[in-house]
């Protein structure tokens, strides 16, 4: 059964740092495209960041600079490490997959099949 599981969320001050994870399981392979998305309070489900096959990574616009995305495929887990944050990264970060492709589609919900959970990330002023 195909399954993503993230995990490294949790209540922080402004200026830290956390990395947050995603292990993969089933028919989802890190070797694939992956990709995290949040979600704020009251807003709609945003795109932060994808990599694909060969390591080569996109990120939104409010990604830049502070995340980074990463994977490590013999863990099958993948990774985003988020510098610096601000009470406006509060969100529930998703982890999800397009399995079928090597190459990530623009980070729009719809593009992508497989999702986690979601871990919550808080950040205090």
């Amino acid at each position: 059964q195909a399954q993503l599981v993230e995990s490294g969320g949790g209540s922080v001050q402004a200026g830290k740092s956390l990395r947050l994870s995603c292990a993969a399981s089933g028919s989802i392979s890190a070797d694939y495209c992956m990709g995290w998305f949040r979600q704020a309070p009251g807003k709609e489900r945003e795109g932060v960041a994808s990599i694909d096959h060969d390591g080569t990574t996109k990120y939104a616009e409010v990604a830049r600079g502070r995340f980074t995305i990463s994977k490590d495929t013999a863990k099958n887990t993948l990774y985003l490490q988020i510098n610096s944050l601000t009470p406006e990264d509060t969100a529930v970060y998703f982890c999800t997959a397009a399995p079928w492709s090597w190459v990530c589609p623009p980070l729009t919900q719809s593009r992508y099949g497989y999702w986690g959970q979601g871990t919550q990330v808080t950040v205090s002023s």
